[in-house]
């Protein structure tokens, strides 16, 4: 019999001895297989709830880092037998509805509790978004549009009238002349504007505005004899003779008009829509406010010529006296008003400018009585008849400018208009007429109260850079 010894002998003599170390490693890796597989099966997730460590945390200032995805235990492989194939009648069978537990063909099970992983990750913070991504940044529309934009316009303009006040008596076969005969004419002015958009979104702008008529006014005269004058001077001396030897029995009498209009506006405006140059597709009306200091100031000057039947020529006027009333309205303060266009084609636009005001009315009232050729006047006193009187109130203005304009260009208008301007409790010329010049005191004050209408057309341009 032999020992194990000795048989081990005999198999290391066989060159057995590579078999069986190969032997034992084959057991040992199958144990190891084993003990893995049975803990797996075990507790799947003891071995995965501890996820490899993540990267450093990102800057305060940069965007958090991307959530992991949750991970799940997967169940080892199966290998699943081959399926027979199915019969005919069952292959051609209408598909039915999906089958979540049970068996499949030839009997491999399947687990309706198995839930396949998400198609996406949701936000961790539930905030509607993923926290990795940025927020969109809203940035505001800035129009390219020209800031600056300054016009000029040519103006023809007249205004309305008090009733007159006489100045000569009635006399027989003659027309009697009144401050009226003298009427307003249509003479030439000018307008001009210049101002800038401010605000990086151009919402609101400066303008400064000028506008001005001038030489409103006609002459009317009347000849014959026995031309008194009103005013009469009793007492008073023009170029060394008395004022009556021109004043009355005088056979030539003219009255003359010439009044001038001036206005200056510095205006804040704030736009409500798009500018009216630059309207969007959609929007056919435009809105703006506008608010802003103005001044306006309405000067009469009526004057009377009248011619002595007595006195010789000696020079060019020398006998004929100059009576001169001169009344100047100043208003200031501040107004109100709006801007509204109305876009009745791609290019052409109807607009409506009504502004309104109530100031201080700085009042001044000068009457003069001379010569043609420059010779004074003096009272008995021996004060020249020269008396400045001036007077404060409340007037009150409001304008309206209607027009329609043509933008050519972005750069360029064209504009077509009428304006009309109402100013009260003002002072006139024709109120402050004089009915004697007998001392100082009846020339003094001034009487206001009045009104009058200034209106007319203008055309002009715009241009924008």
């Amino acid at each position: 019999m032999t020992s194990p010894a000795a048989a081990l002998g005999s198999i290391d003599q066989h060159r057995g001895f590579p078999v069986l170390v190969a032997g034992i490693v084959a057991v040992v890796v199958t144990l190891l297989v084993v003990v893995a597989d049975a803990a797996m099966a075990q507790t799947p997730t003891e071995l995965l709830d501890t996820p490899p460590p993540l990267p450093a945390a990102p800057p305060a200032d940069s965007f958090p880092a991307f959530p992991a995805a949750p991970l799940r235990a997967v169940p080892p492989p199966t290998t699943a037998p081959a399926l027979p194939p199915l019969p005919a009648a069952e292959a051609n069978a209408p598909a039915s509805a999906p089958v979540t537990s049970g068996q499949v063909g030839g009997g491999v099970p399947l687990d309706g509790g198995v839930v396949p992983p998400p198609m996406y990750v949701p936000d961790p913070n539930d905030l509607g978004g993923y926290a990795a991504l940025p927020e969109a940044v809203a940035t505001d529309f800035v129009p390219p549009w020209p800031r600056w934009f300054a016009g000029a316009s040519g103006l023809i303009m007249t205004r309305t009238l008090p009733a007159g006040t006489a100045t000569m008596q009635p006399v027989a076969g003659l027309t009697t002349l009144t401050t009226s005969s003298a009427s307003a004419t249509w003479p030439g002015g000018l307008d001009f504007q210049v101002g800038r958009w401010m605000g990086e979104q151009q919402n609101w702008a400066l303008e400064g505005i000028y506008w001005g008529v001038y030489g409103l006014g006609t002459s009317a005269t009347v000849t014959g004899t026995g031309i008194d004058a009103i005013p009469q001077a009793p007492g008073v001396i023009l170029a060394g003779s008395p004022a009556s030897a021109f004043l009355a029995d005088a056979t030539q009498q003219q009255v003359a008009r010439s009044d001038l209009v001036n206005d200056v506006e510095i205006n804040w405006i704030w736009r409500l829509t798009d500018r009216p140059e630059f309207p969007p597709l959609d929007r056919r009306l435009g809105f703006m406010w506008l608010a802003g200091f103005r001044f306006f100031e309405l000067q009469d000057v009526l004057s009377q010529t009248s011619t002595s039947s007595t006195l010789p020529p000696s020079s060019v006027g020398a006998n004929q006296s100059l009576l001169t009333v001169a009344t100047n309205n100043n208003l200031y303060g501040a107004q109100v008003g709006a801007k509204a266009d109305w876009r009745i084609a791609p290019r052409i636009r109807l607009s409506a400018v009504p502004k309104f005001m109530i100031g201080g009315n700085a009042i001044t009232n000068t009457t003069d009585l001379t010569t043609i050729n420059g010779s004074g006047a003096t009272f008995s006193s021996g004060q020249p008849v020269n008396v400045h009187s001036t007077l404060g109130v409340f007037s009150w203005l409001g304008s309206v400018d209607s027009s329609v304009a043509w933008d050519v260009t972005d750069r360029w208008s064209l504009w077509l208009g009428y304006r009309v301007v109402g100013v009260g409790n003002v002072a006139q010329a024709d109120g402050q007429w004089p009915s004697t010049l007998a001392a100082p005191s009846s020339l003094q004050g001034i009487s206001a109260g009045s009104s009058t209408i200034l209106h007319g057309g203008f055309a002009g341009f715009q241009g924008r850079y």
